[in-house]
């Protein structure tokens, strides 16, 4: 089994998927992102259009507007990300059957992501950038039409995930994917290299020096079984970086928090690599880079600030993995020690959207989801 196969498996569940199965499974997953202390969302969006790769009727965003409404109702701030698919791989190959539901032509997806711009227009706090999937999904003048386009906003794009996309690119342009976009894209601050895993630390120096931020998800690059971002050095290098839940495996971000560290750790077989210096936080060194990177991936500023959107959480200070905490001690514990129930409440935009540890409206979202779950797979 592999990546390429869990692809296979993930492209055929999809088949099923109508705008309000997808609404019932976004909603269960930001309910989840919010329990774990996700307040944002960035939404990497290229399940468009009907099974049968037609745009829906009217607008044709009613797979955004059924995400927007997922959003709405969970409380869950979003940054929207619709994706630009049109190939299956280097070269402008032409897309495979299972793909059909996400691709678009330039035109097309010029009215999509106009579509996706209405979707969420009242969504507070929401913001819209543009998702080129990756190198195999896009043509070099694809990449600089979207750009020219769109000349702001986030920029997400899929790079060196697996060692067959780096073996197709190398093949196929003579050059590593994180390489050619900095040698043929505008690589800065707007722009998140979704992975990244297969990096250099030439190219991770590279990407450090033009403030682009890598996407991290390690739960999910453990679960496919992807490799390891060369983290130490790129930290030692300034680099940027946030942390998502990508394939939605396991949606915790501890769990993630904690397996950025890990993984470094059997990497490199010593302790504490990604703390400041020798007495400093791991947990909350990490947990600042991740919140800083993050907040620039998904276009909003970070921090309780006048004028800035009141999202916090609140630990269970009566849970024992907490017991005797003070200062950066708290993040520590909940980070490598707490397990499940530390997290007490969560508030997004100064409305409290989880309490006790539950999402407030997690026992309707959780029937409807069971509801969709049991139906897709019948």
């Amino acid at each position: 089994d592999s990546f390429w196969t869990w692809r296979e498996a993930m492209y055929h569940f999809l088949d099923r998927m109508s705008p309000d199965d997808v609404r019932a499974v976004a909603a269960m997953a930001f309910a989840e992102m919010l329990e774990s202390g996700f307040t944002r969302v960035g939404e990497f969006h290229y399940l468009h259009h009907d099974p049968k790769g037609a745009a829906y009727a009217g607008s044709g965003g009613a797979m955004a507007e059924a995400v927007a409404e997922a959003a709405l109702e969970s409380g869950i701030a979003m940054t929207l990300l619709p994706v630009f698919y049109a190939h299956a791989d280097f070269g402008g190959a032409p897309p495979k059957p299972g793909q059909r539901r996400f691709i678009c032509d330039l035109d097309s997806f010029a009215r999509l992501h106009e579509a996706c711009g209405a979707a969420i227009a009242d969504l507070p706090h929401a913001v819209l950038g543009l998702a080129p999937h990756s190198l195999r999904a896009v043509t070099e003048e694809e990449l600089a039409a979207l750009l020219a386009t769109h000349p702001a906003g986030p920029v997400h794009i899929h790079a060196a995930e697996q060692v067959g996309e780096l073996e197709a690119s190398l093949k196929f342009n003579g050059q590593r994917p994180v390489e050619w976009l900095l040698d043929h894209a505008p690589l800065d601050s707007r722009w998140c290299l979704i992975h990244a895993t297969h990096t250099t630390e030439a190219e991770a120096s590279a990407m450090a020096a033009r403030g682009v931020v890598a996407g991290l998800c390690p739960v999910t690059e453990a679960n496919l079984g992807d490799g390891v971002f060369p983290m130490v050095h790129y930290r030692s290098e300034g680099g940027r970086f946030g942390l998502g839940t990508d394939s939605n495996v396991l949606i915790d971000a501890a769990e993630e928090l904690r397996w950025i560290e890990y993984v470094q750790r059997l990497t490199h077989r010593h302790r504490n690599l990604l703390a400041a210096s020798q007495d400093a936080s791991t947990g909350g060194e990490v947990f600042r880079g991740a919140l800083a990177g993050g907040s620039q991936a998904l276009g909003v500023t970070a921090g309780l600030t006048e004028g800035l959107a009141a999202d916090f959480v609140t630990l269970d200070t009566a849970h024992p993995a907490l017991a005797g905490a003070s200062g950066d001690g708290w993040i520590d514990r909940w980070v490598f020690s707490a397990r499940g129930g530390a997290i007490d409440g969560v508030w997004r935009a100064g409305k409290q959207v989880v309490s006790g540890g539950r999402h407030v409206a997690r026992d309707a979202i959780a029937a409807r989801y069971r509801d969709t779950i049991a139906r897709l797979l019948a």
